[in-house]
């Protein structure tokens, strides 16, 4: 698959298929996709850590907010990656603090391969860090960004409404439309 294709295409997997395996030789190709990803300076702020263990995953469920429609996919999905960043190695530029950029890149990457190898992925966010931090015993210095599960989807989802380029892009300056 062409990453164009994998770029229009690619979806957030809630449902998976609990009875299919996920091979660590896809695991690793796709943490090897997460690794060439770019970050400010080169400083590869980023770590994975690779969850399969049936009650660290539930854990991770549970460090999800109230509402959060991941938790039954956190817990289905044969593996969970969680992604965390060290603030200090990318840096805080104009108060912008790059590990949350850097690792974000470093997802993409990994959900774009995951896709193209007909894996279904779906970034998680809005958790309890310290719990998920507690769960996989991640250090102080480094900050839980976010996870997802990885699995064989169970089926695939719909597209969702996209906003057209002539709601989003300017030229020159603020509203000045570029089209």
């Amino acid at each position: 698959m062409d990453i164009r294709t994998a770029i229009e295409n690619r979806r957030s997997v809630r449902k998976y298929d609990t009875t299919a395996e996920v091979s660590p030789d896809l695991i690793n190709d796709l943490l090897d996709a997460a690794r060439l990803a770019p970050s400010w300076k080169n400083q590869q702020c980023w770590r994975f850590i690779v969850v399969r263990d049936p009650e660290k995953k539930k854990k991770l469920a549970e460090s999800l907010y109230e509402g959060n429609p991941a938790v039954k996919a956190l817990v289905d999905a044969p593996v969970v990656i969680v992604v965390c960043g060290d603030p200090d190695a990318s840096g805080k530029l104009d108060g912008k603090e790059y590990y949350l950029l850097d690792t974000g890149l470093a997802m993409q990457h990994l959900m774009l391969v995951a896709h193209a190898q007909g894996l279904g992925t779906c970034w998680v966010a809005w958790f309890d860090e310290d719990t998920a931090r507690s769960a996989c015993n991640v250090p102080a210095e480094y900050k839980v960004v976010a996870m997802t599960p990885v699995g064989f989807p169970a089926k695939e989802p719909q597209p969702r409404p996209r906003m057209e380029l002539e709601e989003m892009v300017y030229l020159d300056e603020w509203e000045k439309p570029y089209f």
